[in-house]
């Protein structure tokens, strides 16, 4: 399969990252008194290139696919919630809706793969605003039953990815935040997580939108055999056409084009974060330019983390996806930048730094 993606530059300057760190400590406050906002500073400043940020048009952008292999039973909801959500996101109803509205936060809506035609009845050439269509070839369904067949060819696979790095051109700003819906990706994130880490599946899957104990147990035993039916399939994109899903495919794309432009990634949950593990296995220094909102409530994003060595802004027990816990993040990053831009230094606002201890007179 193609991987000539987007290549990246190692944002790691010593001599920039001294005088940044130099900057927040000489801000009026006691040495590393901020916490993580401090490290958060010091990251946004390094992947935007200065060493006074400004977060400017940020994007939420929505990845919406539908997977076959929720026929098998591993969600609680139909996959008819799937299109039945994005018309909420397009209605401005959604969770991310709201936080997105409420943090002035433009959100668009992608079509990679939903089994519903969002422009049925309109002429022709003709759009809706907040919707980007961007199916793939033979995707009017979704992706296939991944417990029958590979989710998605090689040549769709490569199609979402190249779909998710034109769509980042097109997007104005210098922030995208991740967001997603398709009932039964939480089945692909799982298996992606269990196939480029090492981790048993048991580990890896949790309760997605609502299931009980036993019904994990019986999703658990399904993508037992989805694993089993894909053996080969260890290379990060031979996984992920072997497990979809298109959504996540496309965010792949977008994942590895806006750490190319060195924008801001804010990653939201369990499914955005896979994306992000096979965008880092493809180019680990996507990893620099990547901030995790949340830790998720659902059972592998902490092993997901873990494995990246990242650690999440929040930890509120979310696990709704949709981008919500990245829209929730967005307001430390602002503060981020404005202590950078706009806190007063020691020296500007004449206050006296920590005097350093007088030397002992001889006895």
């Amino acid at each position: 399969m193609n991987t000539n993606f987007p290549q990246l530059t190692d944002l790691r300057n010593p001599a920039f990252t001294q005088a940044l760190q130099h900057k927040i400590d000489n801000k009026t406050k006691p040495l590393g008194s901020l916490g993580r906002l401090e490290a958060l500073a010091l990251q946004i400043g390094a992947i935007l290139g200065t060493d006074s940020p400004t977060l400017q048009a940020p994007q939420m952008v929505v990845f919406a696919g539908d997977h076959g292999l929720v026929r098998r039973g591993v969600s609680a909801f139909p996959s008819d919630v799937s299109w039945q959500m994005v018309e909420n996101f397009l209605a401005g109803g959604a969770a991310v809706s709201v936080f997105s509205r409420a943090n002035q936060i433009a959100l668009t809506v992608v079509d990679c793969g939903v089994k519903h035609d969002f422009l049925a009845g309109l002429p022709v050439g003709t759009g809706r605003p907040g919707l980007r269509v961007c199916k793939v070839a033979g995707a009017e369904h979704g992706t296939a039953d991944s417990s029958e067949q590979a989710a998605m060819t090689a040549l769709q696979c490569q199609q979402a990815l190249q779909n998710g790095i034109e769509l980042v051109k097109t997007l104005p700003g210098n922030a995208l935040l991740l967001g997603e819906m398709g009932i039964g990706n939480t089945s692909a994130a799982s298996l992606l997580l269990s196939r480029l880490t090492g981790l048993e599946i048991e580990v890896c899957t949790g309760a997605g939108t609502g299931l009980d104990a036993p019904a994990v147990q019986r999703k658990t035993a399904i993508l037992r055999e989805v694993l089993a039916r894909h053996p080969q399939a260890t290379a990060p994109l031979d996984a992920l056409a072997a497990f979809g899903g298109f959504e996540i495919a496309t965010m792949v794309g977008a994942v590895l084009q806006a750490a190319h432009e060195r924008r801001v990634i804010v990653v939201d949950g369990f499914i955005a974060s896979s994306a992000v593990l096979v965008a880092h296995a493809l180019q680990p220094l996507v990893l620099q330019r990547c901030v995790f909102a949340h830790r998720s409530g659902e059972r592998g994003h902490e092993f997901m983390l873990q494995y990246l060595g990242v650690q999440a802004l929040l930890d509120l027990g979310l696990r709704l996806g949709e981008g919500s816990g990245a829209a929730l993040a967005w307001p430390l990053l602002q503060a981020a930048c404005a202590m950078l831009c706009e806190m007063a230094s020691f020296e500007s606002a004449r206050v006296s730094e920590k005097s350093s201890p007088e030397p002992a007179m001889p006895g």
